[in-house]
Order: C-alpha cells, then structure tokens, then sequence
C-alpha cells in the first residue's frame, strides 16, 4: 500500500522531492531476485509473459517489449515501412525521441502545432498543415493527457497515413469518446502504440517500452527487426549454395538488417511485479493531482493543467503536473522560481523546449521560430512540479505552500 500521511510535518523542513521518481516495493525486489536466481536472465520467458500480460491489459492483439521506448518508435517506423521521402509529423511539445525516429529511417520529422486546452497535437492544425507526402502522423499523449485520437485519425487515416500513438506519458490511461470509454493502446485509432517504463514514469521495468498493434505482420516485422532480423524455426530463404543448404537445429537467417533492441527477463520481471498494482499508482497519481488542482485554483500567477475532455478526469494517467506561470508578473525568471524551490527541496523540470529549434533541426531541415506559436508561447511559461506515488499528502501539502509562498500573490 502507499502510505499517504508524512510522517514528518514539519513547516519548513527541506524535504527531497524530485519531479519524478519510481515507487518500487519489496515484491517489486523478490521479484527481480527470483529472476535473477534462475537459469535465464536476458529476452526470455518472462519477457514473454510479460508481453502477454501487457497485451491483454490495454486490450491489444500483440505486444513486443523491447530495451526502450524510443527503439518502439524506431521499430514502429520500421514496420509501417517509413523511410526516405516520407514526412513524418508530431508535435513540438514532446521529446526528441518522437521525432527522432522519423529521422532514423531517412524521412522527414515535421510538426503541426498544439491546442492550447491539452498540450497536445491539435487535429485542426495538423489538416492545415497536411502536405501531400506525409506518411505517418506520432500522436502523443502529453503528461498523461490523451490527445484527441479520434481527431487525429480522422486527418490520417482518410489521407492514408499510418496513426503511431506515443503512450510514453499515458501507461495504463484511458479515454471516454462518445460516452465510451477507451484503453490506451487499445483502440481502433491507432496503428501501433509505444510506452516507457523508464523510472519516471507510472511504472518502470528499470528502463525498457513496449510496442502494441493489432497488425499481424507490424507486430511479425517488429520481433524479426528487435533481435538483429533473424529467423528461427522457420520461414528459411536458404543461404544460397549446397555447401550450407543443411538446416538443424542452430540454424538461424539474417534476412534484414535489424537491431538488439532485446529486454532482459529480470527487467520484465520487474514489469510484470508494477503491472499488477498498476491501478493503485495510477490512483494515487490522480489524488495528488486533485489536491494541486484544488489548492492552485484561482491563482493569479498560476494557471492549472486543463483537460480537453473534462469526463476525462478519473480515467486520465497523468505522468506530469504542469503549470503555467506568468514569471512577468511574478518579477522572476523561470531559473530563479525553480532555484527558489529547489532551496526547499523541490525539485521542478521544464518539459519541453519545441523539439524543432534544438540545433539539429535548425540545421538540418531550416526550422525556426514561429512555426508553431502556441507551442513556443507554451514552451515561456511552463513549469512542472513533483508528482511520484510516494509523496505522501504532507509533502505535497508542502509543495503547495512553497510554490505560493515563491509566487506569491493569489486571488481572493
């Protein structure tokens, strides 16, 4: 269980809080040293049980773990057939990875900008930006917060472009849509989906992501391209002469050039151990966001997390807290609020700079200021705070102070 009363409480005692950290229990722990105690510990059986086990939990067809989530991307490109003359579009608001792999396979990573509600994709700027060699369109879900799926697919789909949904933020989230109510990674909306169990995010396998489709031949192409593309078992080309045409029990065929993008199965042991108490990580994620939600509104520097969809609230994952701030206003840059709470102990992050001014893209594909305005005016005033299931009800009771006792003045 998650304890949430602080056992110190104490006004002003600095506390180590970061904006983000794992919640890892004894069983957690037995669980990885069961794992390690036995005769195979690198892609194993448990991976494959975890792979299972995921698959039916966001209700998919098929799930390929892999050593991060960023390889999902790479893989996912891969198996959609993405490469050298396609556009890939994203949003700016995302970390490099989500575009990155579109420059992996030699497309072309582009952006269409943000709603200002979520933060993330907006479908209506997507179709005004539409150019006709797009191929692919990564959706991602920004701090948790689903992004409007059925909108996106609507644009890509009726122009024949493949929906890669990045759940790296949304592990276990869901979503309501025309009353309904929708899994993460298990909708119809989305080709293929990614997640991260990196130790930030609402369950961790250490480091490590998981792959999700329906697609028989993405999810064939994805678990050819994970291990080097080699084959086994079968399904064999030969190697072309005599001299190797026997085919025992070793025999294995490179038939394309793939990658070891393999789990280990103490990782996935590790996997399956949050998985299953991955409801109640989620819950308490959800509480503390409720109690920042009901202390920071109507604050006049702050501007609360908004929801696209507000029957969204008790279903939403959220991985991030992010506020708003008018630094102006305050009289502080945004180094100075964040140097001032961390003198409290409190850790803050700033997610994200537009991925298309990094200097890479600048460079290399002539991007600059302005291409997308509400994801830069974002960008100026954003601020995330901790969020991680062990904080207890007192250390955000704490958070809370510091931030209004830094920012100052509130609305009566």
């Amino acid at each position: 269980m998650i304890d949430k009363n602080s056992k110190v409480g104490v006004k002003g005692e600095v506390r180590s809080l970061p904006y983000g950290r794992q919640h890892i229990t004894e069983d957690d722990i037995a669980a990885v040293e069961h794992t390690l105690r036995s005769d195979l510990i690198t892609t194993g059986p448990r991976a494959a049980e975890f792979e299972k086990r995921f698959a039916d939990h966001v209700g998919a067809k098929h799930a390929i773990a892999v050593s991060n989530a960023t390889c999902g991307l790479h893989l996912a490109m891969r198996a959609a057939n993405i490469g050298a003359g396609d556009r890939v579009v994203t949003t700016p608001n995302t970390f490099l990875a989500s575009a990155n792999c579109a420059a992996f396979v030699g497309a072309v990573p582009d952006f269409a900008d943000i709603d200002p509600q979520s933060y993330n994709l907006c479908p209506q700027k997507l179709a005004d930006s539409w150019q006709d060699d797009t191929r692919a369109v990564v959706a991602v879900h920004y701090g948790g917060q689903t992004a409007d799926m059925p909108g996106i697919a609507a644009v890509a789909h009726q122009r024949g472009a493949v929906v890669i949904e990045d759940a790296c933020h949304a592990v276990g989230g869901r979503f309501e849509h025309k009353g309904q109510e929708w899994k993460v990674g298990g909708h119809q909306w989305a080709d293929m989906t990614t997640f991260s169990f990196h130790p930030v995010k609402t369950m961790t396998t250490g480091e490590g992501g998981m792959l999700v489709t329906d697609n028989d031949e993405y999810a064939a192409t994805a678990r050819r391209l994970r291990s080097h593309g080699m084959v086994r078992g079968g399904g064999f080309v030969g190697l072309g002469t005599d001299q190797f045409a026997e085919q025992g029990p070793w025999y294995y065929e490179m038939q394309e050039l793939g990658y070891n993008y393999r789990i280990t199965d103490f990782q996935c042991a590790l996997g399956m151990s949050q998985l299953a108490r991955l409801e109640e990580l989620l819950d308490r994620r959800r509480e503390i966001v409720s109690m920042y939600n009901a202390a920071f509104a109507g604050h006049e520097m702050l501007e609360i997390p908004r929801l696209r969809n507000p029957a969204d609230e008790p279903i939403t994952s959220w991985h991030l807290y992010t506020a708003l701030i008018d630094f102006a206003a305050v009289g502080l840059t945004r180094t100075e609020v964040m140097r001032k709470l961390l003198d409290r102990g409190i850790g803050t992050q700033v997610l994200y700079i537009p991925v298309y001014l990094q200097p890479w893209y600048r460079n290399q594909y002539g991007y600059s200021a302005g291409k997308c305005p509400t994801a830069e005016s974002y960008y100026a005033r954003t601020l995330s705070f901790p969020l991680f299931p062990r904080m207890t009800d007192g250390d955000v009771a704490y958070v809370i102070e510091s931030v209004n006792e830094v920012l100052g003045r509130r609305k009566a």
